[in-house]
């Protein structure tokens, strides 16, 4: 028995390799129990590292740092990289009011956190600990610790924290959610208004009626109203047409619009009548409303096309096709001619059978290139996203420069990549399937290994006089900010319920508690929510967690 007495207990790479994987199995297989509904999920390795820390197994210390380390900016760079395309845009319109409510439950954390800290006895670095347990959030306890390994300060405390707190940091918002529900929320909150849903594009037929257009070429019609809408088909004496910018508008020429709903009425004004047809069914079968035109989907895979604006195409003008509507990650956007295009996009196309198959060649659609990842931009990123958290910073007040460090670094680059990666033609793209695997092998890594360190002292931690103080502050920290901006959010602004509760579980990086709205409310507004204001908030409990440290200690 000494080959598994070697493999287990005797610190070697292979013995670190197969304790963490042993773990992460144990850990993922457990957090697909579901009990009343709820599970830990990917917590469950946490715990599951704990209970094997505290009966005795560990491994080489300097493997479990760098495995550590590793896991957490795999995790934070690819999450950054995923929420980078919607990054700035969830600031306009009421991304900004949703953000700044977010903000709100940060802050309201924050300072109960700070309070807490000075009211008992409890450290400052295990109040933070707690605080990323109460807001499940754990890059904000990465930032944390290797701010505290900078500093030359123990890092375990906030470990044990964040152990101790986090089963209740996932179950304390929905509890709070569920409060505020059913008695709070009036009947009129849970209606939910989609006049104004920028996110899906609305397709409408219009006659032209109105004499200040007659003569007028379509490139001019975008000067005469400030809504966006490009126009699909034109019907002329029973013969349909690609329109052209150039082409001239007529008398009664029936136009197939593709705009945002919240514009229907004003384009109504500008062409003159809004035909009651709905085509916006989703068994419209596009290629039998004319013989002459058929729509086919195509993706755009050649990484030439990626990062240059739709208008440098000319597509209209060299062969004769429109595309009416762009699919970006699950989303419909209106294809108007300054809009960048990226790799990955899947575009309507309409016009000629031999023209679309012309255009596809020039687009790509040759899937099976996407399911390659590039790496390149993966090592790069990390890269630089590693250069960029060394930086020293200095703020006023502080002694020391502050550093975005580990977490900070890769998140802040893999947000700038993703946002404005295919602008400068990098190829960013991944799968979601394969960003999704990054995030979930580098969280379980770091949660594996962050388990195994904070083990051996967890249980005696616990069941201490402090402990049941800890777990305390830790659901008070979950659930006093979320009942608070909740409550207030529902009573003085006009945001439906949906809104509010997936804002409230984007601002706490909850996703458990995302999975039990999504359950219980209708519509997608609640997920739309959470993705508004989740990257501003997981950036800004990273950063939080970092200064408080540097400025109080």
């Amino acid at each position: 028995m000494e080959w598994l007495n070697s493999i287990f207990m005797e610190h070697s790479a292979l013995q670190a390799v197969v304790v963490l994987s042993l773990i992460s199995a144990i850990g993922l297989f457990l957090g697909k129990i579901r009990i009343f509904g709820i599970s830990l999920g990917i917590t469950f390795v946490f715990f599951t590292g704990i209970l094997m820390g505290h009966f005795g197994i560990t491994i080489d210390p300097y493997m479990l740092s760098f495995a550590e380390d590793f896991g957490l900016i795999i995790f934070v760079y690819a999450l950054g990289l995923q929420v980078g395309p919607g990054f700035f845009s969830s600031f306009s319109r009421g991304g900004m009011q949703l953000n700044l409510l977010a903000i709100a439950v940060v802050l309201v954390g924050t300072l109960f956190a700070v309070l807490g800290s000075f009211i008992t006895e409890i450290s400052l670095p295990d109040m933070v600990g707690l605080l990323c347990g109460a807001t499940t959030n754990t890059p904000a306890l990465g930032a944390a610790q290797t701010t505290l390994k900078q500093m030359g300060l123990d890092a375990t405390g906030p470990a044990l924290g964040c152990a101790v707190t986090y089963p209740l940091g996932v179950v304390g918002v929905i509890f709070a959610i569920i409060f505020i529900r059913k008695f709070i929320a009036k009947k009129q909150d849970m209606v939910v208004d989609n006049s104004d849903d920028s996110d899906n594009t609305y397709i409408g037929a219009f006659q032209v009626h109105n004499p200040a257009i007659y003569g007028r070429k379509i490139k001019d019609l975008g000067r005469l109203t400030q809504s966006k809408f490009v126009i699909s088909r034109l019907w002329r004496d029973g013969i349909v047409s690609i329109p052209t910018s150039d082409k001239v508008i007529a008398e009664n020429d029936r136009l197939l619009v593709v705009c945002t709903e919240a514009d229907v009425a004003k384009l109504t004004i500008l062409f003159g009548t809004h035909e009651p047809e709905d085509w916006n069914k989703k068994d419209v079968d596009w290629n039998a409303i004319d013989n002459q035109l058929t729509s086919k989907d195509v993706v755009i895979t050649r990484p030439e096309i990626n990062g240059k604006k739709l208008e440098t195409l000319r597509l209209r003008n060299q062969y004769g096709v429109n595309i009416s509507r762009i699919f970006r990650s699950d989303v419909r956007l209106l294809a108007t001619p300054d809009l960048t295009l990226q790799l990955g996009d899947r575009v309507t196309i309409v016009g000629e059978s031999s023209a679309i198959e012309q255009v596809t060649k020039v687009l790509g659609n040759t899937v099976k290139q996407l399911n390659e990842p590039n790496l390149v931009a993966v090592f790069i990123g990390i890269v630089l996203g590693l250069a960029l958290g060394a930086i020293p910073i200095v703020l006023p007040g502080i002694s020391a420069p502050v550093r975005l460090g580990l977490a900070g670094g890769p998140i802040v680059v893999g947000i700038l990549i993703g946002a404005f990666g295919p602008k400068m033609h990098m190829i960013t793209y991944t799968t979601p399937s394969a960003n999704l695997m990054l995030r979930g092998l580098g969280l379980t890594l770091y949660l594996a290994c962050l388990g195994l360190d904070s083990g051996e002292h967890f249980f005696e931690t616990v069941f201490r006089p402090e402990g049941a103080l800890w777990i305390a502050i830790g659901f008070l920290l979950t659930i006093v900010p979320v009942l608070i901006v909740g409550i207030v959010t529902l009573k003085t602004m006009k945001i439906d319920f949906g809104s509010m509760a997936g804002m409230l579980c984007g601002s706490m990086a909850n996703p458990m508690a995302l999975n039990y709205v999504n359950d219980t409310i209708e519509g997608k507004h609640s997920s739309v929510a959470y993705a508004t204001v989740y990257p501003l908030s997981m950036f800004l409990r990273v950063i939080i967690s970092q200064v408080l440290l540097m400025l109080l200690l």
